[in-house]
């Protein structure tokens, strides 16, 4: 691959298969003096195919770019993602799975931008982020990112405790200690290289997907009710809307943004732009079929729930259950109704699904601080680090609050994460858009229209939710008036700046060119760099590629 960043010496003729001809030469004068140009050998650029390294699309090329999607898809079967999903299906049986559906082709999309970002420009976005905003704002934007991940733990710590809990009768502050220290465990397959991790966390999901399935076949839900679910969009009662809110909401994770943009990295892409475009497509389909498993996921554990709640035959005892479904009383009701072994595959997939979606939380972790603060700190501490700062909210209050508190933890949590998705998902989708980031790799016109109205949808059901969720609670709590207003003179302002804050992002022009390309040592680029042209990509007809310095002299993943 050094042969690709190689440059042709300088002469006083160029070859004439070079297309351009004499306009090029003209323009690459102008841009040098009239000095004799330095150029790319646009032709064994252009030709691929007769780079012996040149991997033509397969199977096995294929092959070797699935993993991060399995990792990515793990917020989205999330033990608070779980929660949801039981309380939709309990409430509203199987009339909330459109959403469910809409919600995954919503979330395939922002996070396909999120890969193309990292294989583009080599950079992931907590590095984007740092490169391209000043001082306190990104000094910000890493408070409110790693409290993502701190807030996004919560659920997966407590659900795998609650796992332990209904699988070997442990103690719920027992199981997040064992929970923390497992999690560092199994880290440590990082030591063997990413792809260990990545099949590990690929085990889990089948795991999930056999044991909801297995539950599906106990309650045996109608297939013609959940297809009409699926595709018939229906909202009815004064909760669905609310509901239909708080499961879009849960869907994309802040963190989840900053991982998938870093994990698409330890593919080592070659230096070439059909090599990166193919890149690109295939991390598309290998998230497409991870996010697949998660939506047949999701679609078992509301049908679930959706059928035991349902049933005519249901005692007073499951309806108040039913009433008030988590994740803990989930197991209970599984018992009563389906019998000891159907309580126990539950357990089984709570266990996966907390201590996998833990992995990938402290991993979304390492590469935010490292992406934020550039520490350069060994990869076993930041993993203690992260884990410990993770896991002292989930401990505390599981000793203090038992499972009550800790439920009441989780649903905290996802208001958390509500609050801060703005924060990751505007800085992606300004940075894929345009050329100061993505060069000639940014999105197609179409492409941003869509991603930034299902952005903009995103946030807004967010902000909708948070606010919704405040005034409810100010009109519900027992403080009295006074102690209301006191709360709300202090809430509103901040409100504000909350709104002020995303507005800013929105609408701040980016400055910061960070996508590496083959202009680096080209005179042409570099005159119109200094003219503060913020593309130096203006001349199109030079044919340029990517130039990838970090991922230079690197073969192709085996």
């Amino acid at each position: 691959m050094a042969n690709l960043h190689q440059q042709q010496q300088v002469s006083d003729e160029v070859p004439q298969s070079w297309d351009g001809g004499s306009k090029r030469i003209e323009a690459m004068n102008v841009a040098t003096g009239n000095s004799p140009p330095v150029i790319i050998s646009t032709e064994y650029a252009n030709k691929d195919h007769e780079d012996p390294k040149y991997q033509k699309p397969g199977w096995r090329k294929f092959i070797s770019y699935v993993g991060p999607g399995f990792l990515v898809s793990l917020a989205y079967i999330d033990p608070g993602n779980m929660e949801t999903d039981l309380q939709a299906g309990a409430s509203y049986r199987y009339e909330l799975l459109w959403v469910i559906l809409v919600g995954l082709i919503f979330a395939l999309i922002i996070q396909s931008l999120a890969a193309n970002l990292g294989v583009s420009t080599g950079k992931h976005l907590a590095e984007q982020c740092k490169a391209e905003y000043p001082k306190y704002v990104k000094l910000c934007l890493w408070l409110l990112a790693e409290s993502a991940v701190i807030a996004a733990d919560i659920p997966e710590v407590i659900g795998t405790a609650f796992a332990l809990n209904i699988l070997l009768h442990i103690p719920l502050w027992i199981g997040v200690l064992l929970t923390g220290f497992s999690t560092l465990l199994l880290l440590g397959l990082q030591r063997y290289g990413a792809r260990k991790l990545e099949i590990l966390v690929a085990v889990f999901v089948f795991v999930m997907a056999a044991c909801f399935i297995g539950e599906m076949s106990f309650v045996k839900p109608p297939a013609a009710d959940l297809f009409k679910g699926m595709f018939i969009p229906k909202l009815t009662g004064s909760g669905a809307i609310g509901d239909a809110i708080a499961l879009l909401g849960a869907l994309v994770m802040p963190h989840n943004l900053f991982l998938h943009s870093a994990l698409v990295l330890s593919r080592k892409t070659p230096n070439s732009v059909r090599s990166i475009n193919d890149a690109c497509r295939y991390f598309l389909l290998e998230s497409g079929f991870a996010l697949f498993i998660a939506f047949i996921i999701n679609v078992a554990i509301i049908s679930v729930s959706g059928t035991v709640c349902s049933a005519k035959d249901i005692t007073d005892d499951t309806a108040q259950r039913c009433n008030d479904l988590n994740l803990h009383s989930a197991s209970f009701l599984l018992k009563n109704v389906l019998g000891k072994s159907s309580s126990t595959l539950y357990g089984v997939a709570l266990l996966a699904s907390g201590q996998s979606s833990a992995i990938t939380g402290t991993y979304a972790g390492q590469f935010i601080m490292q992406g934020f603060l550039d520490l350069k700190m060994k990869r076993w501490v930041r993993n203690l680090v992260t884990r410990c700062i993770a896991i002292i909210p989930s401990l505390v209050v599981s000793i203090i609050g038992g499972s009550a508190g800790a439920g009441e933890l989780i649903i905290i949590a996802s208001m958390i994460l509500s609050f801060e998705l703005p924060f990751a998902l505007i800085p992606l989708l300004k940075f894929s858009s345009g050329t100061t980031k993505m060069g000639p790799h940014k999105n197609s016109i179409y492409i941003i229209v869509i991603s930034w109205i299902l952005g903009v949808g995103i946030v807004g059901i967010n902000i909708y939710y948070l606010i919704t969720a405040f005034v409810g609670w100010l009109f519900h709590d027992n403080l009295p008036r006074v102690g209301n207003v006191f709360i709300g003179i202090i809430v509103f302002p901040l409100m504000a700046i909350y709104i002020l804050s995303v507005i800013y992002l929105t609408f701040r022009k980016d400055t910061v060119v960070t996508f590496i390309d083959s202009t680096k040592d080209d005179p042409i680029a570099q005159a119109h760099i200094e003219d503060g042209q913020a593309n130096p990509n203006e001349h199109p007809e030079l044919d340029r590629v990517p130039y990838r310095a970090d991922l230079a002299d690197i073969p192709l993943p085996n």
